[in-house]
């Protein structure tokens, strides 16, 4: 498919998104200009404030709690409370993620891990059946494969620790979208009705999700969440006890033992949110900072910026054949060391200083023919993490004071494990499987998994989420982050590349063709619109290029330019919002 095919292909969706969410538009209590769907191949500008999340009510609300005086963290908050309302798949109570923050004031970086745990009671081969083979329905979609939930105090922490708002004050837009309800559009009228199998098997997800006659609800139909109402009330009035206790804690805990569940009262009430210190990375002058362990994100993302600093990226031509080659390469080299070295902080040592060294780059790069592939197997061989699922959400902020929010969260697999919690309006999580069911064996995604990322209680799975912040002579200049499971790590480095190396802006910067390696299986992805004689190219060097009938992600990004805010969500998927004033 050319670019031009391409192009109008993402016209094409995002029509379909205008009509779709016609109805929501009318509903908002303070409804936004409408951006023409061409606008949204240019930058949105602004000159204050600026949310870019998935979906277009949480955007809104999160510019809302800006323009009545929060800051970056308390809209960051709120549009990650509205988003578990309005983008069921992705947004949540029950799931876990990583936020990256500026505080402008300080000059000062702030990494919040509310990444989800292993229940104490799980253990090592706990998904494993008689014949010590992996029982992959237990594994993604039951009650067993939840872990203790992070969301909720992640986002409290933050608030209580950089916000300046109230928990009613950034919790009422979420409360009152639940409980008054909203009408559904386009996207989640699809997102249902695709998963309708899934969610249709739990009968209190039946219950939730759909009319009393079986059926999704239509576009522009009516959807009220009473029960999540009811939930988000107790954080507002309790806090993290509203949920890790009383009695939003004791539903998830009857719900675990009535299904067969690990997740007890006490797992509920020992988690915490970590403050960690970010990963660090310099390229082209420009200073990176993104996630540290237990994401392997930041550390990859570093690695292959220093790996790839040695090259000319720019005299070879964007996606040409020779730079796309270099970049594949460097992501093996990565991804190789990503299953070796990576794992929970907290349970095995993690040698960030080692791997993000622009010394050990230089020793890397000299691995890389610059005329033919490396086999996978040639490279050190080591044990492959299993990706995440590509239903993650992330969302940006930036507030007038130039403090900035990075989030990431997820429930894994898109609405999680399907179970729905009675009585709270919360689906259950499906992290468990991020950690090795069989370390040493091979998953579903033919990935070999080490003895690091074996399941033990209280222990965080790695992942890929990747909120990443970029300086330029000192000043904010990018905040950009993505879904996408194992290829968030090289879609990030793809947007650093071309906002950096290849002077794109925000929108063209997500918009462009992605390729993706992770060494095992050793397969060159590419999205449609590679060219197809890069593609014969790419061959030609030995490389097994698989051209994706998906789309890899979906960037959210906000560039800071002078007194200028340019704020862009890529097409990929529907309905992605820029909110700015």
């Amino acid at each position: 498919m050319s670019a031009f095919r391409y192009l109008i292909q993402a016209l094409v969706f995002c029509s379909l998104l205008v009509t779709g969410s016609a109805a929501a538009r009318e509903s908002a209590a303070e409804p936004p200009p409408i951006i023409d769907y061409r606008e949204r191949f240019l930058p949105v500008v602004a000159q204050q404030g600026m949310v870019v999340a998935t979906e277009r009510l949480a955007a809104e609300v999160g510019k809302r709690i800006l323009q009545q005086g929060g800051n970056a963290v308390d809209a960051a908050v709120a549009t990650g409370f509205a988003l578990a309302v309005t983008y069921p798949r992705a947004g949540n109570l029950t799931g876990g993620g990583f936020m990256l923050i500026h505080l402008a004031r300080e000059n000062r970086q702030v990494f919040i891990d509310y990444r989800e745990t292993a229940p104490q009671a799980a253990s090592r081969d706990m998904f494993l059946d008689e014949n010590g083979e992996v029982d992959n329905k237990r594994a993604f979609s039951s009650h067993q494969s939840a872990g203790v939930p992070g969301t909720v105090a992640g986002l409290l922490y933050a608030l209580e620790q950089h916000g300046t708002m109230s928990r009613k004050e950034v919790l009422a837009p979420a409360i009152e979208l639940a409980e008054k309800g909203f009408p559904v559009s386009f996207s989640l009228n699809y997102e249902i009705t695709a998963r309708g199998q899934r969610l249709r098997g739990n009968p209190e997800a039946l219950r939730l999700f759909f009319r009393p006659d079986g059926e999704a609800y239509g576009i522009g139909e009516t959807w009220r969440q009473p029960d999540l109402a009811w939930t988000l009330r107790q954080i507002a009035e309790n806090g993290r006890d509203g949920f890790y206790k009383g009695e939003v804690a004791r539903r998830i805990a009857a719900e675990m033992e009535a299904g067969d569940g690990l997740i007890t009262l006490a797992d509920l009430a020992a988690y915490r949110a970590i403050e960690r210190t970010p990963i660090r990375g310099n390229f082209r002058g420009f200073e990176i900072l993104s996630a540290p362990p237990p994401s392997s994100g930041g550390i990859h993302i570093v690695q292959m910026l220093n790996i790839l600093s040695g090259y000319d990226l720019a005299g070879m031509g964007h996606n040409s054949a020779a730079y796309l080659h270099h970049l594949a390469e460097a992501m093996k080299l990565a991804y190789a060391d990503r299953s070796k070295y990576l794992g929970d902080p907290d349970f095995v040592e993690v040698p960030v200083a080692a791997l993000t060294d622009p010394a050990y780059a230089a020793r890397q790069r000299r691995l890389i023919d610059p005329g033919k592939a490396t086999p996978s197997d040639d490279i050190l061989p080591g044990r492959a993490l299993a990706p995440e699922s590509l239903d993650t959400t992330h969302y940006n902020v930036v507030d007038p004071q130039g403090n900035a929010v990075s989030n990431t969260y997820t429930l894994n697999a898109s609405f999680g494990s399907a179970i729905a919690v009675p009585g709270t309006g919360m689906l259950l999580n499906n992290e468990m499987p991020d950690f090795a069911l069989r370390p040493g064996y091979p998953n579903i995604f033919k990935l070999v998994q080490g003895e690091s990322h074996a399941i033990e209680g209280g222990k965080r799975p790695v992942s890929s989420m990747s909120p990443t912040l970029v300086f330029r002579d000192g000043k904010l200049w990018l905040v950009t982050g993505s879904p996408g499971g194992s290829k968030i790590i090289t879609i990030i480095l793809q947007v650093l590349l071309n906002t950096i190396e290849f002077n794109m802006n925000a929108a063209t910067a997500g918009i462009s063709p992605r390729i993706h390696h992770q060494w095992l299986p050793d397969q060159l992805l590419a999205e449609q619109g590679i060219s197809p004689d890069t593609v014969r190219l790419l061959r030609e060097m030995g490389h097994d290029v698989v051209q994706s009938d998906r789309t890899f992600g979906r960037t959210h990004s906000i560039m800071l330019q002078g007194e200028r805010l340019y704020g862009a969500t890529d097409t990929r998927r529907p309905e992605g919002w820029v909110a700015g004033y």
